[in-house]
């Protein structure tokens, strides 16, 4: 492989995330050298890929587990307007992108599902009216609708409802806008954008096994050919490392006393999958319910319409399950090469403070197929075992961090971690993290090239518009419907 000998940035992963740092820091400064490296045989293979991913287009329309309820009572919404808002500047980059002709058909990757959330007995649905009136109040969820009617639920969703009893408790609600996403398929053309307009090619079969401290720029970096094994080191004054769950191992080798004491603890996952056309035809939306009590947030169950391989699908899950490694593609040393002095403390702290997740995650991986169909048949009561398969889904690595009271707790989401300088990123976590790539990709340019940012703020709006804005109403209202008409939604 010729690489060159010095970049300005190296992205390390071929991945959603790297894509949209990539491209942005060409957009913003087309001078700019970037080096992108991926380990596998192609990009978006990992985290990014359809089957390893919900592809729910996260914008806390209908994910219960973003809106908790209060002890007085009330409904907290304040991280569904922070996801919602991050979803919708994931938009505008793409409608940017296709109203400059850099991609032809948004279609393929996105495209309208309705988003319901839906749930069982008196108390959830109590809950679930309390944040409809909730949302109602907002812009950003006006046009919400509720219901605890059957005969309308038998509209919106017939597969959940047929066959139920009239007097089953029951409440359900729906916001037409939602969306289905495929993010390999949009990684693949953010990449195709990144080598055909930009000369930046992804080298794929490229491992970085170290990032070390260079006196003349910033970082060397060690990269293995997978299939030759030849190694070359590579400078660069700007590091990104953004390869899913092997991003934590990867940081541990680099010296910044940032990532110290900074765990993760590897979750697997399955779908059932239907089988069955004719149900597939009779089912266009998704919909979420509410984790049960103890259970994490990751645990929630949605029955999903989904569009993978040009074909519509039908989803039921996610089940957890549990795997040392920290990437599908991963190896099965990875958690045992994660515990390090630095972590003990906070690893030890989130297990012992988290000890219903661990009874969550030993009941999943304990689950027959059965047991599966038991839990889908809260959602279809006379789901028929013949009609569903089991589909390994994606590795995730959920962040264990120090915390001063609990010595270390677990967190859900996604955290970047920086140099002082910004001269090294690196991503963690998980969900929702494709949805918010965007958002979070930014993030990573403040740290690394905040100058760029400052240069390009008229350009930088006109492909964000949400960028350091305070969003009212006619804002967000103005730039969804332009977003929606141009992605055809």
């Amino acid at each position: 492989m010729n690489f060159e000998k010095e970049y300005d940035l190296i992205c390390v992963g071929g991945g959603i995330m790297s894509a949209n740092l990539a491209l942005l820091a060409k957009l913003l400064d087309p001078s700019l050298k970037i080096l992108i490296l991926e380990r596998l045989d192609g990009v978006a293979l990992e985290s990014s890929a359809a089957w390893n991913n919900a592809g729910t287009g996260h914008s806390a329309l209908c994910e219960l587990n973003y809106c908790p309820e209060k002890e007085n009572g009330d409904i907290a919404i304040n991280k569904a307007i922070d996801i919602c808002t991050q979803f919708e500047t994931s938009k505008q980059f793409w409608a940017y992108l296709s109203e400059n002709g850099l991609i032809k058909n948004p279609k393929d990757f996105v495209m309208p599902v309705q988003h319901h959330s839906w749930v069982l007995g008196k108390e959830n649905s109590d809950y679930l009216e309390k944040r409809f009136h909730s949302f109602k109040e907002h812009f950003m969820f006006d046009s919400i609708d509720f219901t605890r009617d059957i005969g309308k639920m038998k509209e919106w969703f017939p597969l959940i409802t047929k066959d139920r009893d009239e007097d089953e408790i029951m409440a359900a609600s729906k916001i037409d806008r939602g969306t289905e996403v495929n993010y390999g398929i949009l990684t693949d053309n953010l990449f195709k954008i990144l080598n055909d307009e930009f000369d930046t090619p992804v080298y794929c079969n490229s491992e970085v096994l170290d990032i070390d401290p260079d006196p003349d720029i910033d970082w060397t970096v060690e990269v293995k050919n997978t299939k030759t094994g030849t190694i070359n080191n590579v400078d660069a004054k700007h590091v990104f490392i953004g390869a899913g769950g092997g991003s934590l191992l990867l940081l541990q080798k680099v010296e910044i006393e940032e990532k110290e004491g900074y765990g993760g603890f590897p979750v697997s996952g399955e779908w059932l999958v239907c089988k069955n056309e004719g149900l597939i035809k009779q089912h266009e939306a998704k919909v979420y319910s509410k984790a049960g009590i103890g259970d994490p947030p990751m645990s929630t169950p949605h029955l999903d319409t989904r569009y993978i391989d040009g074909k519509k699908q039908l989803m039921f899950g996610p089940f957890a399950g549990f795997s040392p490694k920290f990437l599908k593609e991963g190896s099965n040393f990875d958690l045992f090469k994660s515990i390090q002095f630095d972590n003990i403390s906070p690893m030890l702290g989130a297990f012992w403070h988290n000890l219903p997740l661990t009874k969550y995650l030993v009941e999943q991986v304990l689950m027959s197929k059965d047991d599966r169909m038991e839990s889908l048949r809260k959602f279809m009561k006379y789901a028929k075992d013949e009609d569903w398969e089991v589909v390994k889904a994606g590795q995730r690595v959920q962040i264990i961090k120090k915390d001063e009271f609990e010595g270390g707790k677990l967190q859900f989401g996604t955290e970047v971690i920086s140099s002082k300088n910004g001269s090294v990123t690196c991503l963690l976590g998980a969900s929702p993290g494709a949805s918010t790539a965007t958002s979070i990709m930014l993030n990573v340019l403040e740290k690394a090239f905040p100058e760029i940012l400052e240069k390009q703020k008229e350009l930088l709006s006109e492909i964000v518009p949400f960028y350091n804005k305070t969003i009212n109403e006619k804002l967000f209202k103005s730039q969804l419907k332009r977003v929606n008409n141009t992605l055809g939604l």
